[in-house]
């Protein structure tokens, strides 16, 4: 069953607006991460910039997405040299319209937060994948079913 991605309006680091128009017609990799600057966090977004080029061979585009800030992003992407633009989904507006801000666990302590999620989305603003709780070693193998 797929579903096509809600209508979305946020800022990258840069305070570009980008709204799901800039996915239209190109396959994109979107994918929710908690937060800049964590090791598992930091993990997944190198990996995708270390094949950001064989991704792009194949028309597919990436963005990240957590509730951070624009100057958070700018300096997760500056430490760690990430080659795609992170944006702000304030107050989880786009994860919770996909049901990606829940309850979770983490260290034994429960509370609301983004549980890291993938998406494929197709041309046409379909979602063609979707992979919850995503393992960040494993995660391109899975999602392109290499």
């Amino acid at each position: 069953m797929q579903m096509k991605l809600p209508a979305f309006k946020m800022t990258d680091q840069n305070g570009n607006i980008i709204t799901e128009e800039a996915l239209k017609g190109k396959r994109t990799i979107l994918y929710f991460y908690p937060r800049d600057n964590t090791p598992t966090c930091t993990t997944q977004a190198v990996d995708f910039t270390n094949h950001l080029e064989e991704l792009r061979q194949q028309g597919i585009q990436v963005y990240g997405v957590n509730g951070d800030s624009m100057k958070k992003h700018q300096n997760f992407i500056a430490k760690h040299d990430i080659g795609f633009d992170l944006l702000v989904d304030e107050d989880y507006k786009l994860a919770k319209e996909l049901d990606i801000y829940k309850m979770k666990k983490v260290f034994g302590k429960e509370s609301m937060g983004i549980v890291r999620t993938t998406l494929l989305v197709g041309q046409d603003l379909q979602i063609e994948k979707r992979i919850d709780n995503v393992k960040v070693k494993n995660q391109l193998t899975e999602l392109l079913d290499k």
